[in-house]
């Protein structure tokens, strides 16, 4: 554990997004002394967004530049910062919350969870998990020049098809289970106006079956039954998210889908546990409603500390 680091705080904020890095600044400018332990690296999904286009300030930016900034003005204004920490332990019910880590045990009076989402992995098992890929920004430059499958028709899939198609992937076909895509209708025409990627919906991802260096992917028509097969050399999933909140099924009040309910102000069933970001139940989760409710969870927390 690095030397400068304590292990007392008044505010512990787990998760190193949007989040829980716009908690922590300002946390840190009410004086507050504050940690942030990010299980990763500090930026969350967005680390993985090629181009951000709907941020205030910024009319196009990269994820991870834009991750890069809020760091530095969280760690400018005093916020501790432990990444690519293992967690192995929480204990929020009492007064004094505690995590336990292989860097430290570390307190406070409160806590902020702002662990986020984890991309849900495709339910199909295949030796190909070398060519299965959850993030186009990470492994895209593999595919150029090559044809690859998109599982998933919300605006992530097509998002990442279109970073992929401009990368230089040869061709790109998008399956979807359901009758109609999700994502926005000008992204989609946008895809089709590329002349690299192919829509299959109504469709079904069945088998895996790997060769020397590629592999047959069997798809169902999801109506008729009737299976085809077609060859790829890689795959990106991007069929949803899960909270990463195993640890409070317990403890905290979740909702059917495993998010953390709060009220108004952030606060969860246990006082002085807060929650922020996409791990929060509601209805919308962008960059801007995750700094709102850091922004309040940061804010109550204070105050909580002040009664």
């Amino acid at each position: 554990m690095n030397d400068m680091v304590r292990t007392d705080y008044d505010i512990l904020i787990v998760g190193g997004g949007i989040a829980g890095m716009t908690a922590a600044i300002y946390a840190s400018r009410s004086s507050l002394k504050t940690l942030v332990l990010e299980q990763e690296i500090c930026g969350g999904l967005a680390n993985q967004t090629h181009t951000v286009e709907n941020f205030p300030s910024h009319i196009s930016i990269g994820g991870m530049d834009l991750m890069e900034n809020v760091k530095e003005q969280m760690t400018h204004c005093g916020a501790d910062l432990i990444e690519v920490v293992e967690i192995s332990k929480f204990d929020v019910e009492n007064q004094t919350k505690t995590v336990v880590t292989d860097e430290g045990t570390f307190s406070a009076r409160t806590i902020i969870l702002a662990m986020g989402r984890k991309p849900i992995h495709l339910p199909i098992e295949a030796d190909w998990d070398e060519h299965i890929h959850y993030c186009s920004l990470c492994d895209g430059n593999f595919y150029i020049d090559k044809d690859i499958v998109v599982v998933g028709g919300g605006n992530s899939a097509f998002d990442e098809s279109l970073y992929l198609a401009g990368l230089g992937v040869k061709s790109i076909t998008v399956i979807e289970a359901l009758d109609t895509c999700a994502a926005a209708g000008g992204t989609i025409q946008k895809a089709l106006a590329t002349g690299k990627i192919a829509i299959k919906t109504g469709t079904r991802l069945t088998g895996i079956d790997p060769t020397e260096d590629s592999a047959v992917i069997e798809l169902t028509d999801a109506a008729s039954g009737a299976t085809k097969s077609i060859q790829a050399e890689g795959m990106f999933v991007f069929i949803g998210q899960k909270p990463a909140t195993t640890e409070f099924q317990d403890i905290l009040d979740l909702d059917q889908y495993g998010y953390i309910e709060v009220n108004s102000d952030m606060g969860t069933n246990i006082p002085g546990v807060f929650a922020a970001g996409d791990i929060v139940a509601k209805r919308y989760r962008q960059l801007t409603t995750a700094m709102a409710d850091g922004t309040i969870a940061a804010l109550e927390a204070h105050r909580y500390l002040c009664s």
